[in-house]
């Protein structure tokens, strides 16, 4: 496994991976994670107008036989009310091809970013998670996350 930046040509595989996620998300919550009938497209227009940004750290894990997950951290600054010493890299899109490979590849993938992100002048990073996604979840307490904070829902 190797881990590079993000190609134009990625995109179907990232989209691929991000709808499994959705679906997946979208029984944890199904109000807050209800996934758009047209999520794909829309994904898949929104990445190409990331990989542009310099902003933005857009990385793969590819394999011999395809890619095996992507990260996507968007460096931006804190609210003006939280002062962390610097830029934040927020991960929201974040997905590996198989529950499994959250241990190895999805450990690769955060490591690769966390280190970019620190180049690039980040102080923290902040990585979304569903909190049923038990596989996320223990690579991101395994990597030294700790929760900082949970968002509760309910239907109106």
């Amino acid at each position: 496994m190797h881990i590079r930046g993000a190609r134009e040509t990625d995109i179907p595989y990232m989209v691929a991976m991000a709808e499994a996620k959705r679906v997946e998300y979208e029984g944890y919550s199904p109000v807050f994670w209800r996934k758009a009938p047209d999520s794909s497209p829309k994904q898949e227009r929104y990445l190409q107008s990331l990989l542009t940004s310099p902003d933005i750290i857009a990385l793969v894990a590819q394999a011999e036989d395809g890619l095996e997950g992507f990260v996507i951290g968007a460096l931006t600054m804190p609210p003006p009310i939280y002062h962390p010493g610097g830029p934040v890299c927020m991960v929201d899109d974040f997905a590996v091809a198989a529950p499994e490979a959250w241990r190895v590849t999805g450990a690769a993938l955060l490591t690769a970013i966390a280190q970019e992100a620190q180049a690039r002048g980040a102080v923290l990073m902040v990585v979304v998670c569903a909190q049923r996604d038990q596989a996320k979840r223990a690579l991101l307490q395994e990597a030294g996350c700790a929760v900082a904070s949970e968002w509760h829902v309910r239907p109106l």
